[in-house]
């Protein structure tokens, strides 16, 4: 009786053993295919891709994430903003995520990006915008910036004080303010 428990258990852990060696590295190649890319305290944070586009498999943050304004790709990599955190897979092979309540993603409009296609001759320029924060809320002024583009306040616009990182910042879709900060922002656009 005690021989078979022993031959028993050692099959047991035989197939056990074989089971977790099978199946651990096919979780790894999975894991390897997986980026996390996360936003602490809601500052931009970049994230290396060997990819050219990403969509997002996963959220998991509270805070929003939509697609070119708080999360993205450009040259530079992934990129997250405003307490965005999730997974992300390569283009067209994440299954069809689709964000929490509903909607459609990619959002209406998007183009994954085209290999050959440059700007105009008049995309690298300055552009000037107001941006508000009202009631002290916070508020995104779109405009795309460019991979190499810029942002500086050129004059504050409220009583409320503007500082770059805490009542206002930009990232490549736009610039955004809170805490009633409001300014008159140069947009320096480069591709």
């Amino acid at each position: 009786m005690f021989r078979i428990r022993t031959g028993w258990m050692g099959v047991l852990a035989g197939v056990a053993a074989g089971l977790v060696w099978t199946a651990a590295p096919v979780a790894h190649a999975q894991d390897r295919d997986v980026v996390r890319c996360g936003s602490d305290d809601g500052r931009f944070t970049r994230c290396q891709v060997p990819w050219r586009d990403a969509e997002m498999i996963r959220q998991e943050s509270n805070s929003a994430c939509t697609r070119g304004q708080t999360w993205g790709v450009d040259r530079g990599g992934l990129w997250v903003d405003r307490g965005c955190r999730g997974q992300f897979v390569e283009m067209g092979r994440g299954g069809g995520y689709r964000p929490p309540g509903g909607g459609s993603y990619p959002p209406p409009g998007y183009r994954p990006p085209d290999n050959g296609w440059r700007p105009g001759p008049d995309w690298d320029r300055e552009i000037r915008l107001q941006c508000e924060s009202n009631d002290r809320q916070y508020h995104f002024c779109q405009v795309d910036v460019g991979g190499r583009g810029d942002v500086r306040m050129v004059r504050q616009l409220s009583g409320s004080a503007c500082e770059q990182g805490y009542s206002w910042g930009w990232n490549r879709a736009g610039v955004w303010v809170s805490k009633g900060c409001r300014g008159l922002f140069s947009v320096s656009r480069r591709w």
